[in-house]
């Protein structure tokens, strides 16, 4: 007696039918030039055993580039995957070529469920994500991200007062620090204290989503669209329910705190702030303003969604490295006592007499990387590369990890050496490669927010540096706690959970903390 359903068995009829077309359709033709080399594929599930889930892709695909080059075909249930794992190959393509590799990927089929379509990494290149983005650059562009410098200070003093006060939950105080300042900047909302906070709740729980989403095969709808159709009450379409949950969180996170500044203006309390600003520059009511304000709410969401999650990550990177490099963290510690002195803490204004901590930082982007693997491209035409045929449909991905652990690059690049960006009278050395080439992306999916997710950590890398001491955690017996430096699988890649003890590094410093309070 059959296991499945017939349900379940007309199901599977339908995705292995359109495997096995699918299959067929990328079969090599006689006269067609080869596609790019890889693993061997198996007849209609394709490489599907040679990316396993639980696996970091980057890490797989870097050991494929060591065997087969820097560009490389995969198939997966008959989706072309490309994987470019060099600079050259990346510039030819994703930057010369962006015309024909600016499109969504298909694996976002996901995110379309989970109504993410204010995302620009996942919008179909067009007008409407030229105009979203042309909004978001006009208030974060590096020209422009000084005026936030306040803001950020503020938040930065905010959370070594949280950090001084709880230490043991440093981990939450840096989701709350980075949530705080995106939230200020863009919508002029201060958030609570409370580690409840609906805001970054709703942010929280639809990052978490999208990241899960980003990853191409792990939901069998981004490979097969059609199942999209299948009801959530079908055996097997999890991933309809994941998808309802996800699109309530995604509404809440772009639409509340748009309409709370609705409301402000509404009566008459607008407070300043990007949205508020844009607001100001729309047309007055009407069909044409509706529209703009479309464009506004989602160039806020994409502020609040990539800007407070990556910095997240490489902050708590951050305390890794330290706890695991004792001596990078005293020689930044003593240029901060050199440049900065005992009486304040370090501002915007330092940064070009702080090299060390620049380093620091182009390090920490540069070692554990937030987004190893940039948002996948995909291919709206035919095309031909060093003699290889890449079809119309690829899914392209640009292998960041590998380019930024080259060891001719950079020497040694699983250790962390910020030094490696200094030259030998210790300052910042212009002709190493600067890690920003890779860890934001490429082409016209490159992260538009980068100069103020840089701004962030600088100001909270040299505050921490210059008011704690970070080290290993010690157990109920006064023994270290082990930290080792594993990272998790995904489109935004954390540090895996580790202990950290950190500490005032004198009571002068302690007192530093303590006078950024309001009297």
């Amino acid at each position: 007696m059959s296991l499945l359903s017939p349900s379940s068995l007309v199901l599977l009829s339908i995705v292995a039918f359109i495997v096995w077309r699918r299959w067929k359709a990328n079969a090599t033709k006689p006269g067609r030039l080869p596609l790019p080399p890889g693993p061997k594929p198996l007849p209609l599930v394709g490489n599907i055993r040679d990316i396993p889930l639980g696996v970091p892709q980057w890490e797989l695909f870097e050991s494929m580039a060591q065997k087969y080059g820097d560009i490389i075909h995969l198939n997966v249930l008959g989706q072309n995957i490309i994987v470019l794992s060099s600079l050259e190959a990346i510039n030819d393509l994703l930057e010369k070529r962006s015309a024909i590799y600016s499109s969504r990927p298909r694996s976002t089929m996901m995110h379309e469920l989970m109504d993410m379509g204010w995302s620009l990494a996942i919008i179909e290149y067009g007008e409407q994500w030229r105009r979203i983005r042309k909004a978001f650059h006009r208030h974060f562009n590096a020209n422009e991200t000084h005026r936030y410098y306040d803001t950020q200070n503020e938040c930065t003093q905010s959370f070594l007062r949280r950090v001084l006060r709880s230490p043991d939950k440093l981990f939450t105080h840096t989701r709350h620090l980075f949530a705080k300042s995106i939230m200020k900047v863009t919508y002029g909302i201060d958030v609570s204290e409370s580690e409840n906070d609906p805001f970054i709740y709703h942010a929280e729980q639809t990052i978490a989503a999208f990241n899960a989403a980003a990853r191409p095969g792990r939901y069998l709808v981004d490979l097969l669209p059609i199942l999209k159709y299948v009801p959530a009450w079908f055996p097997g379409a999890q991933f309809q329910k994941d998808a309802q949950y996800a699109k309530a969180m995604s509404n809440r996170m772009v639409n509340d705190p748009f309409q709370l500044i609705k409301e402000r203006e509404r009566t008459g309390k607008t407070v300043p702030c990007v949205v508020s600003a844009l607001l100001d520059e729309a047309p007055p009511a009407g069909p044409q303003r509706a529209e703009e304000e479309d464009i506004i709410r989602k160039a806020a969401g994409i502020a609040y969604a990539g800007g407070s999650d990556t910095t997240v990550s490489a902050l708590q990177s951050f305390f890794m490295a330290m706890i695991l490099y004792p001596s990078v963290q005293k020689r930044a510690q003593a240029e901060l006592d050199a440049v900065v002195g005992p009486h304040r803490l370090p501002d915007f204004a330092d940064q070009k007499y702080l090299p060390y901590i620049v380093a620091v930082t182009k390090e920490l982007l540069r070692w554990k990387m937030v987004t190893p693997l940039a948002v996948p491209h995909l291919t709206t035409e035919d095309d031909e590369y060093r003699g290889y045929f890449i079809p119309k449909g690829s899914i392209v991905l640009g292998n960041s990890y590998m380019i930024l652990h080259d060891p001719v690059v950079y020497p040694e690049p699983h250790e962390f050496r910020p030094e490696r960006f200094l030259t030998d009278d210790g300052q910042l050395n212009p002709d190493v490669l600067d890690p920003t080439i890779a860890c934001f992306g490429f082409g016209r999916r490159i992260c538009p927010g980068r100069a103020f997710a840089q701004d962030s950590f600088f100001s909270v890398v040299s505050n921490v540096l210059h008011t704690f001491n970070i080290s290993h955690a010690l157990n109920e017996d006064g023994e270290t706690i082990p930290v080792l430096p594993e990272v998790s699988d995904g489109l935004i890649s954390y540090p895996k959970p580790f202990s950290c003890l950190i500490k005032p590094r004198s009571t002068s410093a302690e007192a530093l903390i303590r006078n950024t309070e309001d009297p």
